[in-house]
């Protein structure tokens, strides 16, 4: 009878990502520790938010795509009500208004375009298949720019970067023409002087400090220098857990959040370092297999999209922390401290858990 149960609780759950899920979450769990001051109550609030998404992850997983596509429209609707009630009253924290007070908690609307844009998108996109042309794109761009426009307004340029990447890959691999794409990075750059002064001033001056990051060593630049002293002075096999100086001795600014990659390096290396992106490389290349085996558009846009954009997180991260890429505010992810990052990532694996697990059933 317990057997039966287990089989039943896992009968949506895919085995091999929930392993590589559950080792990046471990070793996460592991270099917080050290990034925290060696602090259990943060530790164990991760736990928490570990635990709740996990638990939304399963509930997603055993609803079938199906029925979660057609949640597409009025996810995307509420996100966006959402998001015009933070421009309109939401909180301002540290000079940016990201955050909505409902009740007895706050939320951070952005979050939820995570899922809702792809999602809306890869709807759109299996309703207009049958005959798909130029201005399906165009619409499509529509809905994408929308959401995208209100959060870097907030401003929130990283999470506008990252939503607008996942909304692009759903148009890439719906079958955007290379020349559409072209045709746009050619107008982008042409632009580029008037998107300059379109940007704040300390987002003008992340580029800058990205070039020379030694012309403000003791401000813009201070983040990029920590991080790569912390990266650089790991070597091969780091300092020990627990011994990272830069951590410890509070050089190393964010640690526990958007720098913590900084920390693992200084304390396991460069080994310890393959070995996250190992394991994040095994967690994408399952996400790309379940995307291809994946049996109707929507199904292969939504997947695909999660797969690339998870990926598209970890890159610039890590970048961003490397000094290659500006600091944009990027946390790591499944690593870095933070729930509702959490539960927004397992929710999207709980989304190809069902891709994939209920494949047979929509082809039948």
């Amino acid at each position: 009878m317990i057997r039966a149960l287990w089989i039943r609780l896992t009968a949506h759950v895919d085995s091999f990502l929930l392993a590589s899920l559950s080792l990046v979450l471990l070793l996460g769990l592991v270099v917080l520790y050290s990034a925290s001051g060696q602090s259990i109550d943060r530790v164990l609030a991760q736990m928490a938010n570990i635990g709740v998404a996990v638990a939304i992850m399963w509930a997603v997983a055993n609803v079938p795509p199906q029925h979660i596509l057609r949640l597409a429209i009025p996810t995307y609707i509420v996100g966006m009500l959402l998001l015009v009630g933070v421009a309109l009253f939401g909180e301002v924290s540290h000079g940016a208004r990201r955050w909505l007070h409902i009740g007895v908690t706050r939320i951070q609307p952005s979050e939820l375009m995570r899922i809702a844009v792809p999602l809306m998108l890869a709807w759109y996109f299996d309703y207009r298949q049958a005959a798909l042309r130029l201005r399906d794109f165009a619409w499509a761009a529509l809905i994408l720019i929308l959401p995208v426009g209100l959060i870097a307004k907030q401003p929130d340029l990283g999470t506008a970067l990252m939503i607008f990447a996942s909304g692009f890959y759903v148009m890439f691999l719906a079958g955007l023409s290379w020349r559409v794409i072209v045709g746009l990075m050619a107008a982008a750059g042409a632009s580029a002087p008037i998107l300059w002064h379109l940007l704040h001033d300390y987002q003008r001056q992340r580029i800058l400090t990205l070039l020379d990051p030694t012309s403000d060593p003791l401000g813009a630049g201070y983040h990029i220098i920590q991080s790569t002293i912390a990266l650089g002075s790991g070597g091969l096999f780091g300092k020990g857990w627990l011994n990272g100086t830069q951590a410890h001795l509070d050089f190393l600014p964010e640690r526990h959040t958007d720098f913590i990659f900084a920390v693992l390096a200084e304390e396991f290396g460069l080994v310890g370092g393959l070995i996250l992106l190992v394991l994040f490389s095994i967690i994408i290349g399952r996400g790309l297999l379940i995307a291809a085996s994946a049996p109707t558009l929507s199904t292969r846009l939504m997947a695909g999209s999660i797969t690339l954009t998870f990926a598209t997180y970890a890159f610039v991260n890590i970048g961003m922390v490397s000094g290659i890429l500006p600091v944009v505010g990027v946390p790591l992810p499944l690593v870095s401290y933070g729930g509702t990052s959490m539960v927004t990532l397992l929710l999207g694996f709980g989304i190809l858990m069902s891709i994939h697990t209920h494949r047979k059933l929509v082809q039948t």
